[in-house]
């Protein structure tokens, strides 16, 4: 499909607002994958605030130039699938590493945070990043394990302090 100069501005202007409201980005190649996975992978974006592309290669090198996310250049080559987390820092890179998982064909290229391109050990530790609700759940947990190993220690020295008696 071709695109006038009109279709294509308004492209990279879309992906450049996108680009500046992002938190995190991750860029994959998606040569190889169905068309309906890929439809499947962004219906599971939007539900958890990822805005995903298929943008061609010279129009994502404009619209992410002056943005965080201007190192990514380097990954740009081939076939390029771009996911931009909006809601948590870990969503696309998330949602990518589980598709990674199931389609051997779909290979993760870099991912960025915070203006830093980061390497694969850092793009697994931002995935295992838990999300607002999920790290208040661990802290609630955690509470609820302290008050009741403080009431059972309570009742064990009430116990003791009663066959002493």
């Amino acid at each position: 499909m071709a695109l006038n100069l009109k279709k294509k501005k308004t492209i990279v202007s879309k992906i450049h607002q996108i680009s500046n409201l992002a938190l995190s980005a991750i860029i994959a190649n998606s040569q190889g994958i169905s068309v309906n996975k890929i439809n499947q992978l962004r219906k599971l974006g939007r539900e958890v605030g990822v805005k995903m592309s298929i943008v061609r290669n010279t129009l994502l090198c404009l619209a992410i130039k002056n943005t965080a996310f201007e190192c990514l250049k380097k990954k740009i080559k081939g076939s390029n699938f771009i996911a931009y987390s909006t809601e948590h820092p870990g969503s696309g890179v998330r949602l990518f590493k589980e598709f990674e998982k199931k389609n051997k064909q779909f290979k993760i290229k870099g991912a960025v945070f915070e203006g830093k391109l980061l390497s694969e050990l850092e793009i697994n530790q931002l995935a295992d990043m838990p999300t607002y609700e999920e790290a208040i759940k661990k802290l609630l947990v955690t509470l609820k394990i302290l008050v009741a190993g403080k009431l059972i220690y309570t009742l064990s020295a009430i116990k003791e302090k009663k066959e002493t008696s």
